[in-house]
């Protein structure tokens, strides 16, 4: 079995996650009365579930880029594979918790609750991303 399988299971469950999160988002705002392909009404807020759907969609999309290429970076230079497997999972998890929590948790007031997962999936980005560089230097 390769070492980084349970990395790979983790970076497939990250996207699969983004893939379900734009299923939800289509199907919010085609419901919407006043549908148009294309078009988000800015007037919306944290009370619109569109909205939040929307959100959510778009703030994984910013942060699928550094967990992504820096676990690939690590695979390639043969990093740690249990201290990655552990980064990406920690991610996940973090993330998943994030969605759904976004979905249901309709505030302006920051930060909530929503904001501890938000940053504990940043800090495992950041986490990696200083020890893949001092594995990179060393």
């Amino acid at each position: 079995m390769d070492e980084y399988q349970q990395v790979y299971t983790g970076l497939w469950l990250i996207l699969s996650t983004i893939i379900i999160q734009a299923i939800i988002l289509i199907r919010a705002h085609r419901k919407q009365k006043s549908y148009k392909v294309g078009v988000m009404d800015a007037s919306l807020g944290q009370d619109s579930f569109l909205f939040r759907a929307y959100r959510t969609f778009w703030n994984s999309l910013e942060n699928i880029v550094p967990i992504f290429g820096m676990s690939i970076i690590a695979i390639m230079v043969d990093y740690t594979a249990s201290v990655l497997t552990i980064i990406v999972w920690v991610y996940a998890i973090s993330r998943i918790i994030h969605m759904f929590l976004y979905y249901i948790v309709a505030t302006d007031r920051n930060p909530s609750i929503r904001s501890v997962f938000y940053i504990t999936g940043f800090l495992a980005n950041v986490y990696l991303m200083v020890d893949l560089g001092v594995f990179l230097v060393l």
